[in-house]
């Protein structure tokens, strides 16, 4: 995926597709100048991940309606989104991202959610040399070598520790099981985080008593579920897509196997418990944000105005999104020029940005310091339940 070959190979096809593939909203169409900056928006639109991109862009789309534009240097500039969709593909990833800055010259890119497919897209920003902010995308290589990406969450070794933690203090745990979605580098990346915290809580360089592997797509579980049976451990950390995790549980409940599913902030969508129903009920994770700790002016107002829009309550990795699209027009402002390097320095001094989720300062990586909050499923909807400060 990172190959620039494959991605020139597949230039002239991108191209053609580029009318079907991308979206304009809130200014004038493709191509147009001026008094108008680009600003695009990498999500998967369709594909396994599609509802966590949605989810993404609709806070992107509401920062747009309530902040439609910018001022630069004395100058108003209007504000157009540009979505390209990844199509939930590593290949599509950096293939979207190449015809954003190419075909459609955005000076700074939104996305996207799966790390997979911000890493996939990491060395097309690098080397045109156009920022990026990710929202959700929580694996340490997203930004890792890249001065180019930043992001308004925080990353997976927090994550991990965060779970880790709550497997052994808030459950008792002494024993876990992993189940790793192994084609997702987040799902990977975020089992060995609470791998490595769980073993020195324990002592116990033995406590995870099997890793057990699937790919994404995949629907029937018996083998890794007959295996956990086997073992019977405490906690099952099972951090992945949505869909998959819902199906594990599901079918872990039917076999029998009653320990606790523990997982990560992809779980929080709706998805989850629509296909997962009861079976999920009383598993826990960890996200970016919930309703009740927000006080500010700034998050209500964005509560007030989602509710009047999507008449639902938002979703952590939306208030991500509301947040790095304002970040972004921070920046430009901040930098007083379009020049994109001179955006990515802006980006790069980033400290005490208030957002709905929290606030935001960049480290030396581009990377956020941020509180988890730990949510489980009651009653068929997402319960808040503690929050983890950094």
């Amino acid at each position: 995926m990172r190959r620039m070959a494959k991605t020139a190979v597949l230039g002239a096809l991108a191209a053609a597709l580029s009318v079907g593939m991308l979206v304009s909203c809130g200014g004038k169409q493709s191509g147009s100048s001026g008094n108008v900056i680009k600003i695009g928006v990498f999500e998967p639109m369709t594909g396994a991940n599609a509802a966590g991109g949605a989810l993404e862009v609709e806070g992107i789309k509401l920062a747009n309606e309530l902040y439609p534009t910018v001022t630069v240097g004395g100058k108003e500039y209007k504000v157009e989104l540009v979505i390209a969709d990844n199509k939930s593909d590593k290949v599509e990833a950096a293939n979207a991202a190449q015809r954003l800055v190419d075909a459609e010259k955005v000076k700074l890119i939104l996305g996207s959610w799966g790390s997979g497919f911000s890493i996939a897209a990491g060395p097309i920003v690098q080397d045109a040399q156009v920022p990026a902010i990710g929202l959700s995308c929580t694996n340490p290589l997203v930004t890792q070598g890249n001065p180019f990406y930043f992001r308004v969450c925080f990353i997976d070794p927090f994550q991990g520790t965060v779970m880790a933690n709550y497997a052994y203090k808030n459950e008792n745990a002494k024993t876990a099981v992993l189940i790793r979605e192994v084609s997702n580098d987040y799902s990977v990346g975020l089992s060995k985080f609470f791998s490595d915290t769980f073993k020195q809580l324990t002592g116990d360089s033995n406590c995870i008593l099997a890793e057990l592997n699937y790919n994404t797509g995949d629907q029937d579980f018996t083998a890794q579920l007959t295996t956990i049976k086997s073992v019977n451990p405490d906690v099952i950390f099972a951090p992945g897509n949505y869909t998959e995790s819902a199906l594990i549980m599901k079918q872990a409940r039917e076999l029998g196997i009653q320990a606790k599913f523990l997982g990560g902030d992809t779980w929080e969508t709706p998805e989850l418990i629509d296909v997962g129903k009861e079976a999920v009920e009383g598993c826990v994770l960890s996200t970016f944000f919930d309703a009740q700790g927000a006080t500010s002016e700034l998050a209500k107002t964005f509560l007030s105005k989602y509710d009047e829009k999507y008449h639902k309550e938002p979703a952590a990795v939306t208030a991500l999104g509301f947040d790095g699209y304002r970040l972004a027009l921070d920046a430009i402002a901040r930098a007083g020029t379009l020049d994109t390097v001179k955006i990515k320095d802006a980006l790069a001094q980033t400290k005490g940005f208030d957002g709905v989720a929290g606030t935001v300062t960049l480290d030396k990586n581009g990377d956020a310091t941020k509180s988890a909050f730990i949510k489980t499923v009651k009653d068929g909807k997402f319960s808040y339940m503690t929050i983890v400060n950094p």
